[in-house]
């Protein structure tokens, strides 16, 4: 599934396509959004944004529009009237004049009022969006330090949506190793100095994948939100096992934790 950086990229380009345009034509897939279709007809997106791996695009007449990929959706931008050949099935179609918005083979799509977004019972689970600017080092060390997360094993807490939305697998041991801490130490077996470089990490890393466009193809993660360029963002131990430490030249290893696959350094992270 994709992760946060990749979604708010995702984001990027949809906004770019089509924000502050006024709508030419909008379909849905679903039945109960049928209703939406005529109404949206020159109504304008003010934003598209992510929280964690959800994506809702705001319109100019106080509803959004919720959508969640899971495992399969994805959006993609097209010219005006085309429809690419994805071998998918379209689920939503927003159109300006210019350019359109499509989403396949999402399920989880809604549409609420704006101002009650909060009571999405998805969205409401969810802790503060990794990506998010107003999300700083210090409030990240709160949140370990907080009881509801403090006891938890590291490699279970930073894919819980509820501690911070938007981490993920690859980012999960990325973080880890960037901060030099064992998966399966807890928040409270921390040191103070400890606590402080994981709160760090736990911003750095998802940023910095963000702010490089993509990340390198690996095994099993999804081609359409990947972007092998020379300033992308590298692994250092993610999907990298047998390789030597890029830190002390240890081997690389893979372990099976949290029911998911995680790379680690057995010297750098104890």
């Amino acid at each position: 599934m994709p992760e946060g950086p990749e979604i708010r990229r995702a984001a990027d380009r949809l906004a770019e396509a089509v924000l502050g345009r006024p709508l030419a034509s909008a379909w849905f897939h679903f039945p109960e959004l049928k209703r939406h279709q005529k109404t949206l007809v020159g109504r304008t997106i003010t934003a598209i944004e992510p929280h964690g791996k959800a994506l809702l695009t705001h319109f100019d007449h106080g509803l959004s529009l919720y959508s969640h990929n899971q495992l399969y959706g994805v959006w993609r931008v097209a010219a005006a009237g085309e429809r690419p050949d994805e071998g998918r099935s379209l689920r939503v179609a927003l159109e300006t004049d210019e350019r359109a918005i499509l989403l396949y083979s999402a399920s989880d799509v809604q549409m609420w009022k704006t101002d009650e977004l909060h009571r999405h019972p998805f969205l409401a689970k969810l802790g503060p969006d990794v990506l998010d600017a107003r999300l700083d080092a210090k409030a990240v060390a709160a949140r370990l330090r907080d009881p509801r997360f403090a006891g938890r094993a590291l490699v279970a807490l930073l894919l819980d949506q509820a501690f911070l939305a938007g981490m993920g697998n690859y980012l999960r041991s990325e973080v880890l190793f960037e901060a030099g801490i064992a998966p399966d130490r807890r928040p409270a077996d921390l040191s103070a100095a400890e606590v402080r470089k994981l709160a760090r990490a736990l911003l750095d890393v998802p940023r910095a994948s963000y702010r490089t466009r993509g990340i390198e193809p690996a095994a099993g993660m999804r081609a359409d939100y990947l972007t092998d360029t020379p300033a992308g963002f590298r692994f250092k131990v993610f999907d990298r096992e047998g390789e030597p430490c890029p830190r002390c030249g240890d081997v690389v290893v893979r372990r099976e934790l949290g029911g998911r696959r995680l790379y680690l350094c057995q010297h750098c992270q104890g």
